[in-house]
């Protein structure tokens, strides 16, 4: 299922970067939730015409204090719903970002909003976990994410299956207090996201179980799949 990472570091960079770069060649790519630019800002310094789309402004503010962030066009809203001018030959969102979505509805917007701006041929790629439920007790779950002598992480989940949803709360003490990190989440499974796919008039091209295009089988964990535009639409 999801994996807490420090500082929101996957450790997959690398390998993102060079997945990402061989689908899109040298077209036009706009990453949806680009953030701070950890998967952006390599892909610009090798020359790729990338763009972006992200709802915090502060995140932004972080990718243009970053050297090359200045130069990289980001529009700030609703990754579900802003109209951000195409057509591109490649859209990419990664980090499970789309679960941050709040229901179904806003995800299948998502995928009609990308769908309208890709070229014919033109591909979209979602990373994603695949849901797993199994270590939840009465709905819920609580796990160390990090313990040492200055510090220790919890991480506190509630689970709504019936809305497909995890409520988790990140709590981190240290020495200087307590901070709370909550992140809200609707889940879905690989084949609703290609009924959401479906919809929009994309359909599945690549499936792997990780970016170094492993296979995907029924014990991945996760998934890196690639919708395509069809000529004809």
């Amino acid at each position: 299922m999801l994996k807490t990472m420090t500082l929101h570091d996957p450790g997959t960079t690398d390998a993102t970067v060079a997945l990402i770069a061989s689908l899109a060649r040298k077209g036009r790519i706009l990453e949806l939730a680009i953030g701070t630019g950890r998967v952006a800002l390599p892909l610009a310094a090798h020359e790729h015409r990338i763009e972006g789309i992200e709802a915090s402004p502060e995140m932004v503010a972080k990718l243009r204090e970053k050297p090359g962030g200045a130069g990289i066009p980001v529009q700030i809203g609703d990754m579900a719903d802003v109209a951000v001018e195409g057509p591109f030959d490649h859209v990419f969102l990664i980090y499970n970002t789309l679960f941050n979505l709040p229901d179904q509805a806003a995800q299948v917007r998502c995928f009609k909003n990308v769908a309208d701006r890709l070229t014919e041929g033109g591909t979209f790629l979602i990373e994603a976990f695949v849901p797993d439920l199994s270590d939840f007790t009465n709905g819920q779950r609580v796990r160390t994410m990090r313990l040492d002598m200055l510090s220790v992480w919890l991480e506190a989940a509630k689970l709504d299956t019936v809305a497909q949803r995890f409520e988790f709360q990140r709590i981190r003490v240290t020495d200087s207090g307590m901070k709370l990190v909550p992140l809200p989440m609707r889940y879905a499974y690989v084949p609703e996201l290609d009924l959401m796919a479906q919809l929009a008039g994309l359909r599945l091209k690549e499936r792997w179980g990780g970016w170094d295009r492993q296979p995907f089988t029924a014990e991945s964990t996760m998934h890196v799949s690639v919708y395509e535009k069809p000529m004809d639409s």
